[in-house]
């Protein structure tokens, strides 16, 4: 039997190396400014959207 691959998430994929990598950094040091991580947490979710659409239209052609 031939393995059926799926098209890969990249908007969950991308999202979840960011939390990891954003509970990583509390876990790591001092806490770091709410104000530095949430703007990094909003453009990290836009470029996942971005480029999770811009896939979608390359994968229908």
């Amino acid at each position: 039997m031939g393995k059926r691959l799926h098209p890969t998430d990249w908007f969950a994929l991308l999202c979840g190396v960011m939390f990891i990598g954003i509970g990583w950094r509390y876990a790591a040091g001092p806490e770091p400014d709410p104000l530095v991580i949430l703007p990094v947490l909003l453009v990290g979710l836009g470029f996942a959207g971005l480029l999770a659409i811009i896939a979608k239209l390359v994968r229908k052609r």
